[in-house]
């Protein structure tokens, strides 16, 4: 990433006119460019080498799946972006691996009522954020 930069929102190679193309590699990441935006798969890694996150690329926006995990593999958060916009069932685990919150999103928006854990699994709170 550090031969990239960013001009009006697309990624061109240093010094270059030409919107970059290719994929990045490198210890931490794995990601790939089409025609100067972010495309595909995005995946990142923990310096430890475990999976910290992974998500979808199209257009230059987030949409699809989105996952992070902790160092110790343990899931951190799960949900769905679409059109770049938060849409779907959020859910997130503490790191010893107890729900911590769940609740929906719809075009980007809070839905509904929230619900939050304590680390024992009782409900904290119900309701909107």
């Amino acid at each position: 990433m550090d031969d990239l930069v960013e001009r009006d929102g697309l990624y061109y190679k240093k010094f270059t006119d030409v919107p970059f193309t290719g994929d990045i590699t490198d210890k931490t990441t794995q990601r790939t460019f089409r025609n100067g935006e972010k495309e595909g798969p995005w995946v990142e890694y923990h310096d430890n080498g475990q999976l910290s996150s992974k998500a979808t690329y199209k257009d230059g926006e987030f949409d699809g799946l989105w996952v992070e995990y902790y160092e110790n593999e343990q899931l951190r958060s799960k949900t769905n972006i679409k059109n770049g916009e938060l849409d779907g069932l959020w859910v997130s685990y503490y790191k010893n691996g107890q729900l911590w919150k769940k609740g929906t999103y719809k075009d980007g928006e809070k839905e509904d009522d929230w619900v939050y854990y304590s680390r024992d699994g009782s409900v904290l709170e119900y309701g909107e954020d």
